[in-house]
């Protein structure tokens, strides 16, 4: 079993995912706001009571490693590394940056524009066009700043198919994709909007914490598709299945590898 954390943010999420059977079995996504470490250890035992699971099922374990609050993150990757210090065989582990978890979401959503589906979400768009769609996820970082980044523009929407279509170049998988600290962006909303403005006329998915201000200021950029915050939401079911992706690629990491990815010193 693979058990996932994401306290990066105000909204905590924990996961418990079952990779040989690709079952989410458990999730609780709450907004915990400062209170990741008095509820994020006493949840998890909770959620494996609840799956009749006990610690030596856990083979893998996958953090949000940042952006993101300097204690949340630090939480979330202090969890992973007591609990895999504590377990009696040496987990499968794996860092992957928030934003890559907000976006992970509207892979498959993305994957289907070569057949036309978000045609209903982008009226009067040809369908080549849409799919070279881009993702921007984003987070707040607070007072009125946002931390995001754009998926690549190699981003394979559809990863490696029989079809003899032809399609960006690939780079590298979506579910592999962990963007490095110079892939990402700081500023205000205006900063942030102009970021926007710079990728037209490319169509852009905006994903993630919404705000009534950046609601307002996208509003009127015809190339913006801006997702409920809802919809938009990072949830650590998500997490666990790219980790998942990374272990079957052979990829990971350490818990002595494990550090935050800050975007601005602590």
């Amino acid at each position: 079993m693979l058990l996932a954390f994401d306290t990066a943010t105000q909204t905590a999420s924990i996961a418990i995912y079952n990779p040989e059977t690709d079952e989410l079995l458990g999730e609780y996504t709450w907004l915990a706001r400062r209170k990741q470490t008095q509820d994020l250890l006493s949840t998890t035992q909770l959620m494996m009571q609840q799956l009749a699971l006990s610690p030596s099922s856990i083979t893998g374990l996958s953090v949000t490693t940042g952006p993101g609050s300097f204690t949340g993150v630090r939480i979330g990757i202090s969890a992973v590394k007591g609990i895999g210090l504590g377990l009696p065989v040496t987990p499968q582990v794996i860092g992957i940056p928030t934003l890559s978890v907000t976006a992970a979401a509207w892979y498959t959503c993305l994957n289907l524009s070569s057949m036309g589906q978000l045609k209903y979400a982008f009226p009067g768009q040809d369908a080549d066009e849409l799919t070279k769609v881009r993702i921007c996820p984003y987070i707040q970082a607070g007072r009125g700043r946002y931390n995001w980044v754009f998926t690549p523009n190699s981003f394979p929407l559809a990863i490696p198919s029989t079809s003899n279509e032809s399609t960006d170049t690939v780079s590298r998988p979506t579910t592999l994709w962990r963007p490095e600290r110079s892939e990402h962006f700081a500023g205000s909303v205006s900063e942030l909007v102009h970021s926007l403005m710079e990728q037209a006329p490319r169509t852009i998915l905006v994903v993630g914490e919404e705000t009534e201000e950046l609601r307002d200021a996208v509003s009127k950029l015809s190339h913006i598709q801006m997702m409920d915050p809802i919809s938009g939401m990072r949830r650590a079911g998500q997490l666990a299945r790219l980790a998942a992706s990374h272990f079957a690629a052979g990829q990971g990491d350490t818990l002595a590898d494990l550090q935050p990815l800050y975007l601005r010193n602590p």
